[in-house]
Formats: C-alpha cells, sequence, structure tokens
C-alpha cells in the first residue's frame, strides 16, 4: 500500500530540514529526486520515494565503502538496503517511511555523510 502523499511530503522535510541545517549544505533534483549537496560540492544525501516502483520512502547515504554498508544490512536488514545505482560505490538507503524512524540516527547517518564529502576547510572550521 503506498504512502499518502502528506506522509512522503512530511518524511521529505525532516529529511531536507536534517541535511540543510549543516554548513553550507544545498538542495538540487537529481534524476528528478531531491539531493543534497555542499555547496559547490558533492552529494552527501538523496531523498528516494517509490523509485522505479520499489515501495520504499528512504534517505541515501555515503558509508566508508562497501563493507560499512555490508555490515549495515546485515546487522538490520528491515532499515538498511542496497540502493539500486549507487549501491555498488558504498551507498547506503535507510528506510524512513515507518512511523517508528529513529531520526536522531538518521540524521546522524545523513551528518556522517556530509562529513565524507566536505571539504577541509569546513571540518577544520568545526564541522558540524
Amino acid at each position: 500500500m503506498a504512502e499518502p502523499v502528506e506522509a512522503v511530503e512530511q518524511t521529505l522535510g525532516k529529511v531536507r530540514a536534517i541535511a540543510l541545517a549543516l554548513p553550507e549544505a544545498a538542495e538540487r533534483l537529481s534524476h528528478g529526486a531531491p539531493g543534497f549537496h555542499i555547496e559547490k560540492g558533492k552529494f552527501f544525501a538523496y531523498f528516494s520515494h517509490d523509485h522505479h516502483g520499489n515501495g520504499e520512502t528512504a534517505v541515501l547515504v555515503k558509508t566508508t565503502g562497501t563493507e560499512e554498508q555490508g555490515m549495515l544490512i546485515e546487522a538490520d536488514p528491515d532499515l538498511y538496503y542496497k540502493p539500486p545505482y549507487l549501491g555498488p560505490s558504498g551507498w547506503i538507503a535507510i528506510r524512513v517511511a515507518a512511523q517508528d524512524t529513529d531520526w536522531d540516527h538518521v540524521a546522524d547517518r545523513i551528518a556522517a555523510s556530509w562529513e565524507m564529502v566536505a571539504p577541509r576547510r569546513l571540518l577544520e572550521m568545526g564541522g558540524r
């Protein structure tokens, strides 16, 4: 059963607030989905809803690589999955549609992903 549009917009709003609170974060569409990047820099998160009809609402973030990605999926396959396209590069998808989403955990994963792409000057200024 598909999520109501209002619920998806509310979830996107939470993801957007978390991502855009990070230093120099900006948003732009990437392949039709909201993507979050450092201004004039790399993407650190994407919002995904029912991508190619998969029925999932998720936020996609970077990991340190496929080893961490695999450990996360193995530890909690109900929360994490390997997303198409970005998954082979070590990105992870975090399901965020559930009523019991741990938004502090999601925020930590988004911030960690931001740190992986942030330029040194932002990190040296104290980062997040």
